[in-house]
């Protein structure tokens, strides 16, 4: 259901009823005002026809936009990413849109555009057009529960401290751990971090300083370089870390965007990989194949992080408490590290 509405009275003059307008009249969530003038099930007869009393009252009406994408009676998702254009994004999208199909479930795709401010103001808008959302977010999660206002979440690559959440994590302890052990098995002894420390997960250069010291390496502050998650981050980030440590012969990165920029530089430079330095990135990207020698990789389902979104979806449309889901990783050895 949208927001764009019919002028009404009981909104005061030149403002147009919204979902939230018609769930204060009657006394309810706007998520049970949406199920209810959608028709769907599971709600109190008498609960319906105070809903639809308080939206004849308001002259409310569904915004064209929403009528246009929502199937009446169906379940819809709506599914926020921060960037489509990110590579990692299409598989989990496709993973999510499979599920959804094998359903009978209608899926909503948005982009914050790589900007976390925007997800308030986003949340907010596919809420009131949606049965339950999935968020690869990056607010706390304070900021997101009073975006959503009691809509079912399922968060993506991090964990839930709101309890009604869903949340699909990855097994990043498992995946950093094997990156920094294989290049010690590989022989190298001075190993640096490209880091991307405003990203959804930032536990990765905890845990790879963990398994460095594990394995008795000496990481100075400085062998770990914090760029934007791009491969331009990747690019001046190889740059600024090669000229500050050259002694470095790895570098692990906090994914394989980051991989692939890192990878030019190396050679822009004249550096033989993995001879000279080695590269090891992380999220197991199609694109990381295309590369001579191919990019060593931590690897990640993310077709199955989709699917089991949808799963904890259900869930929590079932009734059930959130949950939290695990993807595992697998190191994928290739020729870069």
């Amino acid at each position: 259901m949208g927001d764009e509405q019919q002028d009404t009275a009981g909104t005061g003059a030149g403002k147009r009823a919204t979902l939230r307008d018609v769930a204060r009249l009657a006394g309810v969530s706007h998520q049970t005002v949406s199920r209810a003038i959608n028709d769907k099930g599971e709600i109190d007869p008498e609960t319906r026809r105070r809903v639809l009393d308080a939206a004849r009252q308001l002259h409310y009406r569904p915004s064209r936009f929403a009528r246009g994408l929502v199937r009446p009676g169906a379940t819809t998702v709506g599914l926020i990413v921060s960037d489509v254009v990110n590579p990692f994004f299409p598989e989990l999208i496709a993973g999510v849109l499979e599920a959804a199909e094998q359903r009978g479930w209608q899926v909503l795709v948005a982009s914050t555009q790589d900007d976390p401010g925007r997800e308030p103001q986003l949340l907010r808008s596919l809420a009131g057009q949606v049965d339950a959302l999935i968020g690869y977010l990056f607010q706390p999660d304070d900021v997101v529960a009073a975006a959503v206002e009691g809509v079912p979440l399922v968060v993506m690559s991090r964990r839930a401290r709101e309890k009604a959440f869903g949340a699909v994590d990855i097994d990043l302890e498992t995946g950093v751990r094997a990156a920094v052990r294989h290049l010690v098995a590989r022989g190298h002894q001075r190993i640096g971090m490209i880091d991307c420390p405003d990203a959804a997960d930032p536990a990765r250069k905890a845990i790879f300083l963990a398994e460095a010291a594990d394995q008795g390496l000496p990481v100075p502050p400085d062998a770990i370089i914090g760029v934007e998650q791009s491969m331009a981050g990747g690019e001046s980030g190889f740059e600024k870390l090669h000229a500050a440590r050259p002694e470095l012969t790895a570098m692990f990165t906090f994914n394989d965007l980051i991989a692939l920029g890192a990878y030019r530089a190396a050679r822009r430079a004249g550096l033989a990989i993995p001879d000279d330095v080695a590269l090891l990135g992380f999220d197991g990207l199609n694109l990381g194949e295309l590369l001579d020698p191919p990019l060593t990789t931590i690897a990640i389902d993310k077709r199955r992080m989709g699917e089991l979104a949808v799963a904890e979806v259900q869930r929590l449309l079932a009734g059930e408490p959130g949950g939290l889901a695990l993807v595992e990783t697998e190191l994928l050895i290739r020729g870069s590290a």
